[in-house]
């Protein structure tokens, strides 16, 4: 066991966004993962620090730390988040890409000389840009979709230069921000008309300080894997890639018209075996020394069951809320080359499956946000294990009975039948207690 000091932080539910709202469905994924990540850490004997926002402190109860700082309104959460980095020999960072939070983040561990457990500068600046990672998947010779950067005409994005991609990249293209992470701002155009309704939008609906990229539209379905690369215990200057599990994802809403969502996804895709042998294929044809630790990988699987990379996520993926309930090994041990040989853990087949999602609520009671709080969602923890994130809403500028209450869970069953019929019965108890599905 590892008795020493580690400090894991999560960035939307950390303080990263003490001086604003926090966004619900960023919340609830975020959380989660902080949740798991603890638990893992902790298993292995390690004291653990970690922020929380002031806002959702009643959720500390549920989280396996040693220590809890909380983040004010009026902190500099950078801060509160370099104190605790100073008191701690360990770190483990959960950052979105875009504004470069996960970078500096990282770059202010690492300055400090602080031994980072999540993905080192040179694979989170590598994975942040959208257009780098498609140079690094040319370079590796691995199939990827045609991306362009967007060029500025007068300040604007350039409309004629995305019909013109349109054009040649075949009557389907994406456009997303560079630095993008997850769905958000993520468009699918059919139509050089649907470009050009979007453009007339107010600009405040397309974040235009950010740069995006073009890209070819791949038909197939949205996969990713979920990978730890580490030094190899017993071969100077060679890597294992640990393929933990292969997942599926669901995104909802790919239309220019709306916001695209992520909503989870399940875990092991089907043919598991079969995809993940076709993959340490792959991965060990690719330089991934700039990739040591966990990361993720998304791709589309065509029908023809070609492969074509799309992004790298250089970080801890929502993914692994569910990896961590197929496998009867703890996945962080990996990242000290401890215990047992890769052969031993991961020619192990994912015994399990787990479809991990987030849902939307509404809550139909008479009882007060506060009974709700104190209350029922105690209650609810204890009669749905599944339950990760709980039911939270984090508007309070309406009435309690509008009020939208997000919640993440995770299954733990032997299949998707069993995992669908038992989804099916957490939603009858969230019933039973007035919380009604909405997504």
């Amino acid at each position: 066991m590892i008795n020493q000091k580690i400090f894991i932080f999560e960035f939307v539910s950390g303080g990263g966004y003490n001086q604003v709202d926090i966004p619900s469905s960023l919340f609830c994924e975020g959380y989660a993962m902080l949740r798991t990540i603890i638990e893992d850490f902790k298993k292995l004997g390690f004291q653990i620090t970690t922020l929380l926002d002031i806002r959702i402190d009643f959720l500390s109860q549920y989280l396996k730390v040693d220590k809890i700082k909380l983040v004010r309104k009026n902190d500099d959460y950078i801060k509160v988040y370099t104190d605790c980095l100073n008191e701690c020999i360990y770190c483990f960072i959960i950052a979105p890409e875009f504004s470069k939070h996960l970078y500096k983040l990282t770059q202010i561990a690492k300055d400090l000389k602080k031994k980072i457990l999540s993905i080192d500068l040179n694979g989170v600046w590598l994975g942040t840009s959208k257009l780098e990672t498609y140079k690094y998947f040319i370079a590796n010779k691995v199939n990827t979709p045609k991306t362009y950067k967007i060029p500025l005409k007068g300040g604007e994005m350039d409309v004629d230069f995305i019909l013109q991609k349109f054009d040649q990249l075949g009557s389907s293209i994406i456009m997303k921000p560079e630095d993008g992470a997850g769905s958000e701002l993520l468009f699918h155009f059919t139509t050089k008309d649907q470009i050009l309704q979007l453009f007339e939008r107010p600009k405040a609906k397309l974040d235009t300080a950010r740069s995006y990229i073009v890209q070819e539209y791949i038909d197939g379905d949205d996969l990713s894997i979920s990978i730890i690369n580490r030094t190899n215990p017993e071969k100077t200057d060679a890597m294992d890639q640990i393929i933990l599990s292969l997942n599926t994802q669901n995104v909802q809403n790919l239309d220019p018209n709306k916001d695209s969502l992520y909503l989870g996804g399940y875990t092991p895709v089907e043919n598991y075996k079969v995809l993940r042998n076709k993959f340490e294929k792959i991965l060990k044809s690719m330089d991934l020394k700039s990739f040591q630790g966990y990361f993720g990988i998304d791709f589309i699987k065509k029908a023809d069951n070609s492969i074509y990379f799309i992004e790298i996520n250089p970080r801890l993926t929502t993914s692994y809320i569910g990896i961590r309930n197929i496998l009867d090994y703890n996945p962080i041990e990996f990242l000290f080359n401890q215990y047992k040989s890769k052969f031993e853990l991961t020619k192990l087949e994912p015994n399990k499956f787990s479809h991990f999602t987030r849902l939307e609520l509404k809550y139909s009671g008479n009882k007060s946000f506060k009974n709700i709080l104190n209350s029922i969602i105690p209650k609810l923890m204890g009669v749905i294990p599944e339950i990760v994130t709980p039911p939270i809403a984090l508007s309070k500028k309406v009435v309690d009975q509008d009020l939208s209450y997000y919640c993440f869970i995770a299954t733990k069953t032997k299949d998707l039948d069993s995992s669908e019929k038992r989804i099916s019965k957490i939603i009858k108890i969230f019933e039973d207690f007035n919380f009604k599905k909405i997504k």
